[in-house]
């Protein structure tokens, strides 16, 4: 049974060194940033190992926040546990997840951090098999597909990794050579669905190996036809996670002639979704935490516990495949430097040379 502990001998420290935004909303390397406060139903981690994500980009850029602590993912060691925390982890456990980094509302608690604080429900344990490099690649990937596949709102697929599908389908996994897509193949095929990817070439091996049943060159002329072959007209399911004018018409025209859901990882302009049958959302990784959003222009949400409910359920599942090693982690590009060295990855991530990989730096 879950126990509510503490370890009164551990004293955290008052400050630490963190990557927080300008007042351009550009990242920099700051000392002394005061630790986020340790609250009822939190943990604190001591961060070994982060990941860095095209949003930690992306949030200086839209909602500059001078002083907020930047990303999301994360790995470390657990070392202080609020009093009033109901928990199975204790002091010590080795531990991967995400947090909401660059958030205007809770700008003091971040992933690129020398200490994160986390809700223990949405972590998972991480094994001894993998290092905690990889492990820092989780989270966000975990947390928005959980959302994308099967929250109602999303794709809200029947086929489950409890109850997987009788008789499969295809969901096209538009980009599924991206940290969130091979995540999202695996999950898929768990599911007993039918994973129909379209990446780069150069990537075929790496989807192969994560169960996509077919795979489309999606610069080729020929790609939107190859899916319908493939999914001889059967396609109601398609997941976006590039976003750009060239796959959300990929994905919109893949669908069969009863239309579809729709769902992607950025806003879609209503100028670009062609079809009135395809019914399409948006999904963001952050929504699983069951808070408010205090963001705006179309990203902003309320607080809502059956996102929170699916979120931990699943992460609990989830938890057996990553233990067993059926659960892969998206391939990692280890950058050295420390925190410092997050800089420069931000720096490659947001020049597009990154594919096939997920840049991760151990502190």
């Amino acid at each position: 049974m879950p126990t509510m502990s503490a370890d009164p001998k551990n004293t955290l420290p008052l400050s630490h060194s963190a990557i927080v935004q300008d007042h351009h909303g550009r990242p920099r390397l700051a000392e002394d940033v005061n630790l986020p406060v340790l609250k009822p139903g939190t943990v604190m981690v001591e961060t070994i190992a982060v990941a860095l994500n095209p949003s930690d980009n992306k949030m200086g850029k839209t909602f500059p926040t001078p002083g907020a602590i930047v990303g999301m993912d994360f790995s470390g060691i657990v070392v202080s546990i609020h009093p009033e925390t109901t928990t199975d982890l204790v002091i010590g456990d080795r531990v991967c997840g995400c947090v909401h980094g660059s958030n205007p509302s809770e700008p003091t608690n971040g992933a690129f951090a020398e200490h994160v604080r986390a809700r223990p429900e949405l972590l998972l344990r991480v094994p001894d098999h993998l290092p905690m490099e990889h492990a820092a690649t989780l989270g966000t990937g975990l947390m928005t597909n959980i959302m994308a596949l099967w929250h109602p709102s999303a794709l809200g697929l029947s086929a489950t990794l409890e109850a997987p599908a009788e008789k499969a389908f295809p969901v096209l996994v538009y980009g599924g050579s991206t940290a969130t897509g091979t995540l999202a193949i695996q999950l898929l095929r768990l599911s007993g669905l039918e994973p129909t990817v379209a990446c780069s070439p150069h990537n075929f091996d790496l989807v192969q190996s994560r169960g996509a049943t077919s795979v489309t060159d999606y610069m080729s002329p020929d790609a939107l036809n190859e899916v319908r072959s493939h999914t001889q007209g059967r396609l109601k399911h398609a997941y976006d996670c590039i976003v750009d004018a060239t796959s959300i018409s990929h994905c919109y025209k893949a669908l069969g002639r009863t239309g579809g859901r729709y769902i992607s990882l950025e806003m879609v302009p209503k100028e670009l979704q062609t079809r009135r049958a395809v019914r399409a959302s948006l999904v963001l990784a952050y929504e699983g935490f069951g808070e408010n959003v205090a963001l705006s222009k179309g990203y902003e949400s309320q607080a809502d516990p059956e996102k929170l409910s699916l979120m931990v359920k699943h992460i609990h599942i989830l938890q057996r495949y990553l233990d067993n090693g059926t659960l892969k982690t998206h391939p990692a590009r280890c950058l050295d430097g420390g925190l410092a060295g997050i800089l420069e990855g931000l720096r490659i991530l947001k020049s597009g040379s990154v594919s096939g990989q997920k840049l991760a730096i151990l502190l």
